[in-house]
């Protein structure tokens, strides 16, 4: 017999503003029951310290997460000179302090060192794996593993703030890009040490900050539901945007209807206009541009299916 799915099916991408506090996978499943959704995912963990933006895939939009977690973000930070912890940030333990010798010159000139690509160790209270265990699940044992050096791209970095020993930063990255260890590599380079104090995630892709709400927010929607006697659905689900928009930034190659059932049951195609091969493709069908998978160009020129969306294929 087969098991029965608990909740509703659900499509599409939420931009939860993830409170302090709470682990992302405790965020994740607090809006999950918001929405009763039978399937969920998040792209790409916070810190319990940090803040902002963290989209949240339902349903179909869980089959495109992987490219929000390879996308761009942008963050806000500040940090404090002086002490260095064992995490890196405020969460942790002070494992060292020292006197704070900086001048705004020599803050700028040592921030100007990161942009660009360079090598970063990940901090051992990561959520990386090594063996099959995470990271951190070693450094609360006090077991330190050895760790590769991974290429990371700081596209931009601004200082906003120097005083009382405070740092404040913007920051534009790429993928994999700890912002713990940066603060924690400036404050070797300026040699007084440092750690996170606040964080807060500003971008992801190009998802418009406008559209990220609270837990409470969608707690109060939930409850406005019931009082009005509708279904949570007529509240929250306006708040969704597009399972198509976790590949926004995916050329698009347009095919014609009696094209998609080859697309949808796994088949190249030949298609008008590709791009160049290996390119990854948003695809969608006809005149309405409707949205049905991920595809790739392969040696052939043709448009291979990567990903595509189950429910189109009734």
């Amino acid at each position: 017999m087969a098991r029965r799915r608990k909740g509703r099916p659900v499509d599409g991408v939420i931009l939860l503003d993830k409170p302090t506090g709470l682990s992302s996978n405790d965020t994740l499943q607090k809006v999950k029951r918001i929405f009763f959704a039978q399937k969920a995912g998040h792209t790409g963990a916070l810190d319990p310290l940090a803040t902002g933006m963290l989209p949240i895939c339902f349903g179909e939009a869980t089959k495109f997460s992987q490219f929000l977690l390879d996308s761009d973000k942008r963050y806000r930070v500040v940090a404090k000179l002086g002490e260095r912890t064992d995490t890196s940030d405020s969460d942790g333990e002070v494992v060292q302090t020292r006197e704070v010798k900086v001048d705004r010159g020599q803050l700028e000139r040592c921030i100007a060192k990161f942009r660009g690509t360079t090598d970063q160790i990940p901090s051992m209270y990561s959520a990386l794996k090594y063996q099959g265990r995470k990271l951190y699940e070693y450094a609360r044992e006090g077991i330190e593993v050895p760790r590769e050096s991974r290429k990371i791209t700081v596209y931009s970095v601004e200082l906003l703030r120097f005083d009382n020993n405070e740092v404040e930063m913007e920051l534009h990255v790429s993928k994999g890009t700890y912002i713990r260890t940066i603060v924690d590599d400036l404050g070797e380079m300026l040699g007084c040490g440092a750690h996170v104090t606040y964080l807060r995630r500003t971008g992801v892709s190009n998802y418009p900050m406008d559209r990220i709400v609270t837990l409470e927010q969608l707690q109060a929607l939930l409850d406005q539901a019931k009082e009005q006697d509708v279904a949570p659905s007529e509240l929250l689900d306006p708040l969704l945007l597009p399972t198509d928009s976790a590949v926004q930034d995916l050329p698009e190659v347009n095919i014609l209807p009696a094209l998609a059932v080859y697309i949808l049951n796994g088949n190249p195609v030949q298609a008008g206009r590709v791009p160049e091969t290996g390119t990854l493709v948003r695809i969608t069908v006809g005149e309405q541009r409707e949205f049905i998978g991920v595809g790739v160009i392969d040696e052939d020129g043709m448009l291979a299916p990567k990903r595509v969306m189950a429910n189109k294929q009734d």
